[in-house]
């Protein structure tokens, strides 16, 4: 019935500093920046993927009323409301290393685990993401 998951969305409180983190500092590429007039559709992916997308949606209509809106934006600044991405690499230590080095938040430091290399981060809005080198499964 399905064939694969193309939009995963995280809400952030400023779109652009959201590009610049996603884009400038994570080293993903914009896949659309479109002002539908409503709302800013703006999502990044992994270079040389374009099937999968992220939307760095702003909390705001029409996803919701102004109100809700409110709530929201104030839950993600305490850290309350925050979404989850994970993405692999092919060396997660040296990631780790460069991430670091351009001033990420780290939460979590590498560590091999059952499934491979695996450390967290946290985006400018609260937002936590799993960066892992995943280990080859026997088939």
């Amino acid at each position: 019935m399905y064939n694969a998951i193309s939009r995963s969305q995280v809400y952030v409180l400023d779109q652009d500093q959201a590009l610049y983190f996603y884009v400038d500092t994570l080293g993903l590429e914009v896949a659309t920046d479109a002002d539908l007039g409503f709302m800013r559709w703006l999502t990044v992916r992994v270079p040389g993927d374009p099937v999968r997308e992220i939307l760095l949606e702003r909390p705001g209509p029409p996803a919701m009323d102004e109100g809700t809106a409110t709530q929201v934006r104030e839950l993600l600044t305490k850290g309350a409301c925050a979404g989850s991405l994970f993405l692999t690499t092919d060396d997660a230590r040296a990631t780790f290393e460069t991430l670091r080095s351009r001033g990420v938040d780290i939460t979590d430091e590498p560590a091999e685990r059952p499934y491979g290399i695996d450390f967290g981060i946290r985006d400018p809005f609260g937002n936590h993401i799993r960066i892992g080198q995943m280990f080859e499964v026997p088939a």
